[in-house]
């Protein structure tokens, strides 16, 4: 007897939910599938990022590229450098909104780009629709939640209600020779299903990217603790060598002694202050990295150094990797494609789904005219 309501109100949350988040839900879907393959669209289409690389080429340090840029762009403050890789420009980010491309080889500018292009206009949209920061994210954040709970109330809908090869076949397979209107629900019930379990991976991960309390709650359930005391704020001596020197050096460090994955893409910051710790980013591969702070009194490690990946407890591995299973980067191309198609059923999902309510609803008004005429 209670089966029927809750199967009822299942139904109404579904609609109502979908009918309420369906724009929101298309534009995340669009944008995140433009946003998967964002690196290779822009290595095939920006050749500022390429250099060739000397046959006994050697990168020069980042004291090197840093006065070159300095020389040519004194108004500029410089924040970091960036080392892609073997035949790739190094990139420094300024306080504008332009990247200087330069080759690590010659210290050569090969290009300024700006950074409002085309994907940072999509990533924008994807982040919080092109609103003011804090109105746009709090909009995709609780987009996402509901999504969340259409994908468990479409779950508990798909269900067949028993076993018979009809209601197998209908659950499994798109029947292509029907009508669009069958055509059309089977796309929004089967893709819905073979899509789920990425579609709730990238809405749980974003939601671990939205809200401190959803991140604090997946963290705890994973075995973290959240009540650790945090440790004590340092106090960070003066260096007595120059800034520069001090950044060449854990470049050197980072390379030869620390780097484990990708060694020759590095992260490095220019620091403002001689008391600032030195921020050295490493072992990135497949949308994860790790994060080093050092200090310029003696090079030695801040607290807020973190381990490797690979070494760190369950939790906060699955926290570091949160990125990488939101954008798919975890198997290169492989799962990237994967996750390009989850994207873009999901974002045809709010679609389909409005055809089958409005096509409900003609059909409906449609009888209660016959009967009006009847009468």
């Amino acid at each position: 007897m209670l089966l029927k309501p809750l199967e009822k109100l299942n139904a109404w949350l579904h609609l109502w939910l979908g009918l309420t988040s369906g724009i929101i839900v298309v534009i995340l879907g669009i944008t995140g599938c433009i946003l998967v393959f964002e690196q290779e669209i822009k290595s095939l289409s920006s050749p500022w990022l390429h250099v060739e690389k000397p046959a006994k080429g050697a990168y020069l340090p980042p004291s090197v590229l840093y006065k070159e840029v300095q020389r040519a762009l004194p108004e500029k403050e410089i924040h970091s450098v960036w080392y892609h890789g073997g035949e790739r420009t190094a990139h420094f980010s300024l306080n504008s909104d332009s990247m200087v491309y330069v080759n690590p080889y010659t210290a050569e500018i090969v290009a300024m780009v700006d950074h409002e292009d085309f994907f940072h206009f999509i990533d924008e949209g994807h982040r919080h629709l092109w609103l003011p920061d804090k109105i746009g994210k709090a909009i995709t954040g609780w987009g996402t939640f509901i999504f969340f709970i259409l994908l468990i109330t479409g779950l508990i809908l798909w269900w067949p209600k028993n076993l018979r090869k009809s209601n197998i076949d209908k659950s499994f397979k798109i029947k292509w020779r029907a009508k669009f209107k069958r055509v059309n629900y089977d796309l929004h019930n089967v893709l819905g299903f073979y899509s789920l379990i990425l579609a709730l991976l990238m809405a749980v991960t974003a939601l671990i990217m939205s809200f401190s309390w959803f991140n604090k709650g997946i963290y705890w359930l994973t075995g973290g603790n959240n009540h650790l005391p945090k440790p004590a704020e340092e106090v960070f001596e003066p260096s007595k060598a120059p800034t520069l020197q001090n950044v060449d050096e854990v470049w050197r460090r980072v390379q030869q002694e620390i780097a484990v994955d990708n060694k020759d893409q590095i992260i490095v910051s220019f620091p403002d202050h001689e008391d600032d710790p030195i921020y050295a980013c490493t072992d990135m591969v497949n949308g994860h990295w790790r994060d080093l702070y050092f200090k310029q009194s003696d090079l030695s490690f801040t607290h807020n150094t973190k381990k490797r990946t690979m070494e760190l407890p369950f939790a906060d591995k699955v926290r570091k990797l949160n990125y990488t299973l939101h954008v798919g980067a975890f198997a290169g191309l492989f799962s990237k494609t994967i996750y390009f198609l989850a994207s873009l059923i999901c974002a045809s999902l709010p679609i389909t789904g409005f055809y089958i309510w409005w096509g409900k609803k003609r059909k409906a008004k449609k009888k209660n005219q016959k009967l009006n005429l009847a009468a």
